[in-house]
């Protein structure tokens, strides 16, 4: 059996019958984890940016920021369309009315194919269900949960905030209304080995995730994280061991997960580490060669 994977892009033409491109999004939104109602700090590797450091900015109304990210893609893509992806902090932790200002000035512009909203488990109440669920009926809408780990001490070390149970729910009550669910994990977090990692992505896959998004973990300036990595507490993969991680994931995946993600990459000009995640070409072409040398010995 050969190792392959069911890419992002593979899904969006297979869906939409055309090349499709994230627009990131900032809603204006804050995040449970810094306001005080759960901690004042974050996620301890979050960056100040809540996770959007690419995302638009919220000082402009939804359609200027898909309008902006048009622009700067403008090179790369003709006649195609677009996702519109709330990416910065909580994107479900809001009032309703705002919830769905927002969603429908997005969900309503002509190039956008889907809404992909990023949150968190614990930040899904009935009332935001419901208006996923009919915003759902107008266009694709995918909801993305940053679940990072399975395991409780991780959780804990991470300051996520919610217990597994809470993610379990979420996705039962997103799957029960329709509505696609994304989960994002970390890997290399601090004190977790391969094979908490490789528990971690077959969780995800044996429990109804649509899609998954596997992230390196990046050390950012201006986080709690940062501060730790400086102190020697702990160290980051190299290029060769994430690349060898990923095949083994990969082998365990299957088929019908779509993989939104393999690598990610930080801001450049807040990135300690690890510097070879900055150049993503590089990296994904690691990671094609690797996948031929794995299959040529099947």
């Amino acid at each position: 059996m050969s190792l392959s994977y069911y890419s992002l892009n593979q899904y969006l033409q297979d869906k939409f019958g055309c090349k499709v491109y994230k627009i990131a999004l900032n809603g204006g939104f804050t995040c449970p984890n810094r306001d005080g109602t759960i901690d004042t700090r974050g996620c301890i590797f979050c960056s100040v940016g809540g996770s959007g450091d690419f995302a638009g900015d919220p000082e402009k109304s939804i359609q200027e920021q898909i309008e902006d990210g048009k622009r700067l893609i403008s090179s790369k893509i003709r006649d195609g369309k677009y996702i519109a992806y709330f990416q910065a902090y909580t994107n479900t932790y809001g009032p309703i009315e705002k919830l769905r200002t927002l969603y429908e000035e997005a969900i309503h512009y002509p190039d956008i194919a889907a809404l992909s909203i990023a949150t968190r488990p614990d930040c899904l109440p009935e009332e935001v269900l419901d208006l996923l669920e009919e915003l759902n009926q107008i266009k694709p809408v995918w909801v993305e949960l940053g679940l990072q780990t399975i395991h409780e001490k991780t959780a804990q070390y991470i300051r996520r905030g919610y217990p597994l149970a809470k993610y379990d729910e979420a996705v039962r009550k997103l799957q029960a209304r329709g509505l696609d669910v994304i989960t994002h994990v970390i890997l290399g977090l601090p004190g977790e080995s391969k094979e908490d990692m490789k528990e971690t992505v077959a969780y995800v896959c044996s429990h109804q995730a649509n899609g998954i998004k596997l992230q390196l973990l990046h050390i950012l300036e201006g986080t709690d994280l940062a501060e730790e990595y400086k102190e020697g507490k702990f160290s980051v993969m190299s290029e060769d061991e994430y690349v060898s991680l990923l095949m083994e994931l990969l082998a365990v995946i299957p088929d019908n997960i779509v993989i939104h993600r393999l690598t990610g990459d930080g801001s450049k000009k807040d990135l300690i580490d690890p510097m070879w995640s900055g150049n993503k070409k590089q990296v994904l072409n690691h990671i094609q060669k690797a996948l031929k040398e794995a299959n040529s010995f099947q």
